[in-house]
């Protein structure tokens, strides 16, 4: 089983709300969880990571996901069950709406992304097995991570800026083929490390 990790972006969210004859109001946010192929910033100093096209299509087929706020389960915004949390995969990356409850966590997530105090996305998600590939850029003397297949469970719109612990499972450092050197320096960090992760436009 490999590790959880969570990914932090900054993002355009926007706002909309809605208010029909007879009808409650509905708050809504909505914008891009990840874009397909945008590096990373560098991670430790050693790899950047980018995700691929296709690689949450197995989680928005198989799993129920959730959307919290900053990450916390008891402060919950939307569901892909009842479909107050819609998420599609199109050219550009993975895509997300979010319909607010009407109470006071998604009163105030709201309020707080329409200020622009609340300006990222951060998705928490698990590697599948073989569900990430690395390459050796030999001009930059760095390694691409490039996830294909994640196990997507979460996705949370968080304050800006914020560092979130992120773990790098063992199973893919192994499968680097890095030289001796590199092997120590990565057997001597923790696999918890913090991370801002920007997504370039």
């Amino acid at each position: 089983m490999s590790e959880k990790v969570i990914r932090y972006l900054p993002a355009k969210i926007e706002v909309r709300s809605t208010e029909g004859e007879g009808e409650s109001q509905t708050q809504t946010i909505g914008g891009y969880v990840v874009k397909f192929n945008q590096r990373s910033q560098l991670i430790w100093g050693e790899f950047y990571e980018r995700v691929a096209k296709g690689a949450f299509s197995r989680s928005l087929q198989e799993n129920v996901i959730k959307a919290f706020w900053n990450h916390r389960s008891d402060f919950v915004l939307g569901s892909s069950k009842p479909g107050t949390l819609r998420l599609l995969e199109d050219d550009v990356g993975l895509s997300f709406e979010i319909d607010l409850p009407n109470n006071t966590w998604g009163n105030d997530a709201y309020e707080s992304v329409r200020r622009g105090d609340v300006d990222g996305v951060s998705f928490g998600f698990y590697v599948r097995s073989n569900g990430d590939a690395w390459e050796y850029i030999k001009e930059e003397d760095v390694y691409i991570r490039t996830l294909l297949d994640i196990n997507l469970f979460e996705v949370s719109p968080t304050p800006f800026p914020a560092y979130l612990d992120s773990e790098v499972d063992q199973r893919s450092i192994d499968q680097l083929g890095i030289t001796s050197k590199e092997q120590r320096k990565f057997e001597n960090e923790k696999l918890a490390f913090e991370i801002d992760l920007l997504a370039l436009a």
